[in-house]
């Protein structure tokens, strides 16, 4: 059997990351589930949006919970990236979305796909993010039980321990994913590309803001574990621990062959990839047999396993 493969934040190495076409392409590719993460808007829409801030992804400026969604709209959220969008992925204008938006998209695809949810923090709402996520998936009729809504079934997850015990008040261990990742000086300097004594107190503040992830772990209280590759990579005894446990890994980022075959090889179940359509290509010869079955069952038709994509409806 073959991993499971999630699209992070849709199929965001061929088209801008969290649009309308990242998702679009990423169920075409044959994506088994998508990825997102989520903040609120300053009127309360839950967008899909990487970053507390705006610069990096498009236009404009400043925090995203400071603008209202109308505001959001109007940002350009496609030319940083430099990929045209074809014409059957959604209008320049529908590119930014919203969780209701991205459900509906999924509902759209033809055939059983997974959602999984990502709360950000720190957030100037605190817990009020992880109750309008709740509150909208049970509006639109989900079972937390099952984990099912219509042909979606949906996850969530968070880096932050206290949100994933706010979710476990609610959804039971099954559905509920505990994010985490290796944090160093290094990392920070690395990622953010600042001086070693403006890493150091950015690397000790992000302790204080985000408590660690191990101890949820190791307390039983989630049964998926989301480590970084990095992550596995350090640590691979523990990996292997939790996956003797019978913990359900689903380690991101996973962009290469040489990846995949690292995850395979320490029993990974779920593998989230920006390149959904190559990370199914090698999985599938992995596993020895060209579009083999997942631990669901039978993989879906797919461009990228050789055949025509499900049905779909763009919106």
């Amino acid at each position: 059997m073959r991993p499971i493969v999630f699209a992070h934040r849709g199929a965001s190495a061929a088209f801008p990351e969290h649009t309308r076409a990242a998702y679009v392409q990423a169920l075409l590719d044959g994506a088994d589930g998508v990825e997102c993460d989520v903040h609120l808007s300053r009127d309360g829409h839950l967008v899909l949006h990487h970053d507390a801030q705006l610069g990096r992804t498009s236009d404009g400026r400043g925090p995203v919970s400071s603008r209202t969604l109308a505001e959001l709209r109007r940002l350009d959220w496609t030319s940083w990236k430099g990929a045209p969008i074809p014409p059957g992925h959604g209008a320049p204008d529908r590119q930014l979305l919203t969780l209701p938006e991205l459900l509906d998209l999924l509902r759209g695809a033809g055939r059983p796909v997974r959602l999984a949810v990502e709360t950000k923090h720190p957030s100037p709402y605190g817990h009020r993010l992880e109750e309008e996520v709740l509150n909208l998936l049970m509006r639109e009729g989900w079972d937390p039980e099952t984990g099912r809504l219509e042909n979606v079934t949906v996850s969530l997850m968070s880096f932050h321990p206290d949100a994933v015990r706010h979710f476990l008040e609610t959804v039971p261990a099954r559905h509920v994913c505990q994010l985490v990742e290796t944090t160093t000086r290094r990392t920070v300097r690395d990622s953010l590309r600042v001086g070693r004594t403006t890493a150091a107190v950015l690397h000790a503040g992000m302790r204080l803001v985000v408590p660690p992830a191990l101890p949820v772990i190791s307390a039983g209280l989630v049964d998926l574990v989301g480590p970084g590759l990095d992550f596995v990579r350090a640590r691979p005894d523990l990996v292997r621990q939790w996956r003797a446990e019978g913990r359900v890994l689903r380690v991101w980022t996973v962009d290469t062959a040489r990846d995949v075959d690292l995850c395979r090889a320490l029993g990974v179940q779920q593998l989230t990839t920006n390149r959904p359509a190559d990370v199914l290509r090698w999985a599938a010869a992995s596993a020895g047999a060209a579009g083999g079955a997942t631990a669901d069952g039978p993989a879906a038709p797919a461009a990228a396993h050789g055949g025509r994509p499900a049905p779909m409806t763009v919106g």
